[in-house]
């Protein structure tokens, strides 16, 4: 990574007692962040912990975190992601699995004993991350002579997957294409990475977690442009709304949840004033939510599309392209980002179909696995002439009740047009002679009501007789990842409950 390890170290070391992150309201130097790099780095030093290492981490948001992210990425060495929502005998499980030599955590993750003690049997060295100014990087446990997997080279990230239909995954990612999606991020913000860096007033508000690609990224492409940071240890209306009145930055971004609890919040228009553009990601986007969003601040939300394994975007949309196919595009996820392909192809041949037919969507870019074989999505999808592209359901998802294909984001999109709901999801249970069939569980908007048996009814109006959920579970929030996805194994074990 040596050019974004030269910008990124340029940027931080200009003016090393400069505001570089607010979190929880208190400003943190870029000394700071360099301490904390510059304080691992010694420690690796004295361990042989070198370029190409595996450095196991419990990535909370915070600004010590994140020096240590971008520390050991600019490096060289890998970050295997742990994701500190993760109960304690499933975080345990993974660090047992991981066979990492180095693991980091604050203090706040090393008091969970179960972990601690797993971590310390694992014969790993242990760093405890500060999270005051001043304090070193703490040797909590030296390196003995454990059984760990060291290597990764040229590997930057092994990340977790979401775990939204099932068993989290980690994936590689190589460290030359994390590289390269985060300069060509640029272009979009017509940067020219070639510029000597400098610092720039503008803050940008950081509230997806680092456990998640999409977290990293942002993170990345603050830093690397040189702008300011209000980072957020995760999305809440509150402190965004008061992040966004303290700081009045023209863009932000939170997933598509976040829009709806905006609108359930009823915040006042005059607090999002300074916004220009909304950007959304991590799931399906409603074009009814972003039309109600834009009636009720007149702010376009724009939507792009990546995934964990793209190490973040392929598509979105541009305001320029908002201006002018907006409405004739409407539902669209974007334009393919600048060096991007698209194809879609039949599921059975693997024959290229016609723009406008649907089918499963492939990608093909530089960044993307070997960077010249086509990569094939489980994702249905369509596109047209002028490459912009529709993502219709996943293949893999599918509900096949006795016979007959559900996709379940139909079945979504018909809960959320009554007017009481706010949010839905639709996932399939096992049914003896069905084979399995969808149940829906739903929230409502504040002030209002609806019984199953009345949404029940709705529906049957609205969809055939199979696509209407056999349950219906009404939820006062629902289960989610740390990208706020909704996580359908945890939603399944409560229709298991009910």
């Amino acid at each position: 990574m040596s050019k974004l390890r030269s910008i990124i170290d340029g940027v931080m070391r200009l003016d090393p007692d400069a505001e570089a992150i607010e979190f929880r309201e208190v400003w943190h130097s870029w000394r700071e962040l360099t301490d904390v790099i510059d304080g691992l780095e010694e420690i690796f030093a004295a361990n042989a912990i070198g370029a190409g290492s595996r450095i196991a981490g419990v990535l909370r948001n915070t600004p010590q975190i994140a020096a240590a992210i971008v520390g050991l990425l600019i490096s060289d060495r890998c970050i295997v992601t742990l994701n500190p929502l993760l109960p304690e005998e499933k975080l345990v499980a993974d660090v047992a699995a991981l066979k990492a030599p180095v693991i980091f955590a604050a203090a706040e993750d090393w008091s969970r004993d179960e972990f601690r003690k797993a971590a310390f049997a694992s014969k790993a060295l242990c760093l405890e991350i500060p999270s005051t100014a001043g304090d070193p990087v703490k040797v909590l446990n030296a390196l003995g002579d454990g059984d760990f997997r060291s290597d990764a080279e040229g590997i930057g990230i092994e990340m977790l997957t979401s775990g939204t239909t099932g068993t989290p995954k980690r994936i590689p990612l190589k460290a030359r294409n994390f590289e390269r999606m985060i300069l060509d991020a640029a272009v979009f913000e017509r940067r020219d990475v070639n510029e000597t860096p400098r610092l720039r007033r503008a803050v940008s508000i950081l509230n997806t977690p680092f456990s998640h690609i999409g977290g990293l990224v942002g993170l990345f492409i603050c830093l690397s442009a040189g702008r300011r940071a209000c980072m957020l240890e995760r999305f809440q209306v509150g402190p965004f709304v008061a992040a966004i009145e303290r700081h009045q930055p023209k863009a932000v971004s939170a997933p598509p949840s976040g829009l709806r609890m905006i609108l359930d919040a009823d915040v006042p228009k005059e607090k999002l004033a300074s916004l220009s553009v909304f950007r959304t990601g991590t799931a399906p986007l409603d074009p009814d939510l972003a039309d109600a969003f834009f009636d009720r601040y007149g702010i376009p939300v724009l939507q792009n599309y990546g995934a964990t394994e793209f190490a973040g975007g392929v598509a979105g949309w541009t305001m320029q392209d908002f201006k002018t196919h907006g409405k004739s595009c409407r539902g669209s996820v974007g334009r393919m980002n600048p060096g991007v392909e698209g194809r879609v192809v039949d599921a059975e041949t693997g024959d290229p179909l016609p723009f406008g037919e649907s089918g499963l969507l492939e990608l093909r870019a530089k960044y993307l696995g070997d960077g010249v074989s086509w990569m094939r999505t489980n994702d249905i999808a369509r596109m047209d002439e002028e490459n912009f592209l529709w993502i219709l359901g996943r293949a893999d998802n599918a509900i096949i009740r006795g016979g007959f294909k559900i996709i379940p984001d139909d079945v979504v999109r018909s809960i959320e047009t009554h007017p009481a709901v706010r949010e839905a999801c639709v996932i399939a249970l096992p049914d003896p002679r069905l084979g399995e069939v969808p149940a829906a569980a739903y929230l409502v908007k504040s002030g209002q009501s609806l019984e199953p048996d009345a949404l029940r009814a709705y529906l049957r109006e609205r969809l055939t007789p199979y696509q209407v959920p056999v349950q219906l579970l009404q939820l006062d929030e629902m289960p989610r990842t740390p990208s706020m996805k909704v996580s359908q194994p945890e939603l399944k074990k409560l229709f298991e409950a009910a």
